[in-house]
C-alpha cells in the first residue's frame, strides 16, 4: 500500500470513528443484543438447557463463545447501516471527485469495524465474566481465539460493506445483515446439533457458524475440536474474499442512488 493510500485510509478510518461518538446509540445496540440473549439463556433456559451438554462444561461457559459471534454479526449490521447511510447522503459521491485513494473509503470502513467491533467483543467478555464464564484457556488459546474473531469480522464487515453498497434504505441495509446475526440459533451456538432433529442438525453442521463456535468453544473452554479449526479458517477466509470482491465490484460501478 502507497504511503498516499495509507494516509487516505488513516483520515477515513478517523471519520468514521467520530461517526461512532456522535452516535452512541448504535454501538450500544451492537453490544446491548448479544448481552440480553446471553443473560436470557443462561438465567431463564439455562436449568432445562444445560442437561443436554458436554458433561463437565457449565452452560454459560458453552454459551459464550456463539454470543461472541453473534455481537460480531451485530457489528456487521452497524457498518452496513453506516455504509448505506454514507451512500444515501451522497458523501461516497463526493469523495469519488476528490483526489484521493480511490479504496481508502472502503478500507477505512472495515478498520472503524474492526476497532468498534473489538470494543465490543471485550466487554461481552467482561459481563459473561460478570455472569459466570470462567474460560480455561491458556496465553496460546487466548490468542488463537483472538485471531479467530478478528478473521471471522473482517469476513462479516466485508460482507456488510457489500450490504450497505448493495441497499436502498438503511433499513434496507439492516434487513440483508440479519443473517449473520441470527444464523448463530441454527447453529451449535445453544445446544449441540446432536439434540436437533435429523434435518436441523443437517443444517446446523454444515453452515460456516457451527466450526466458527465449536473452535471458539475449543480455545476457550477446553471441549474437543477436531478438524472444525480447519473448517472455521476456511469459511473466515472465503467470506472474506467473497465479501471484499462484492464490495469493490459495487463500489467500482458507480452510484445508482
Amino acid at each position: 500500500m502507497s504511503t498516499l493510500a495509507i494516509r487516505d485510509t488513516t483520515t477515513m478510518l478517523r471519520r468514521n470513528l467520530r461517526h461512532v461518538q456522535r452516535f452512541p446509540l448504535m454501538s450500544i445496540g451492537t453490544i446491548g443484543m448479544p448481552v440480553v440473549m446471553m443473560l436470557l439463556f443462561v438465567h431463564v433456559f439455562g436449568g432445562s438447557l444445560g442437561a443436554t451438554l458436554v458433561a463437565g462444561v457449565s452452560y454459560v461457559d458453552y454459551l459464550v463463545p456463539g454470543i461472541l459471534v453473534m455481537a460480531v454479526g451485530s457489528g456487521a449490521a452497524w457498518t452496513a447501516v453506516n455504509m448505506c447511510t454514507d451512500m444515501g447522503e451522497g458523501i461516497v459521491a463526493r469523495f469519488r471527485t476528490m483526489a484521493i485513494s480511490r479504496y481508502s473509503v472502503l478500507t477505512g470502513q472495515a478498520l472503524s469495524s474492526l476497532l468498534n467491533t473489538a470494543c465490543s467483543l471485550a466487554l461481552v467478555l467482561g459481563v459473561a465474566v460478570l455472569t459466570g464464564f470462567r474460560p480455561a484457556a491458556d496465553l496460546g488459546g487466548w490468542l488463537a481465539a483472538a485471531g479467530l474473531l478478528v478473521l471471522l469480522t473482517l469476513a462479516f464487515t466485508w460482507l456488510a460493506i457489500g450490504f450497505g453498497l448493495a441497499a436502498k434504505t438503511p433499513a434496507g441495509a439492516n434487513t440483508s445483515s440479519i443473517p449473520l446475526q441470527f444464523l448463530p440459533f441454527v447453529s451449535s451456538a445453544f445446544v449441540p446439533t446432536d439434540s436437533m432433529s435429523s434435518g436441523l442438525r443437517w443444517v446446523a453442521e454444515h453452515q460456516p457458524f457451527t466450526p466458527i463456535i465449536d473452535t471458539l468453544r475449543g480455545l476457550l473452554v477446553g471441549t474437543p475440536i477436531g478438524d472444525s479449526g480447519y473448517w472455521a479458517v476456511g469459511w473466515c477466509l472465503l467470506l472474506t474474499a467473497v465479501g471484499y470482491a462484492w464490495s469493490r465490484a459495487l463500489f467500482n460501478r458507480g452510484p445508482s442512488r
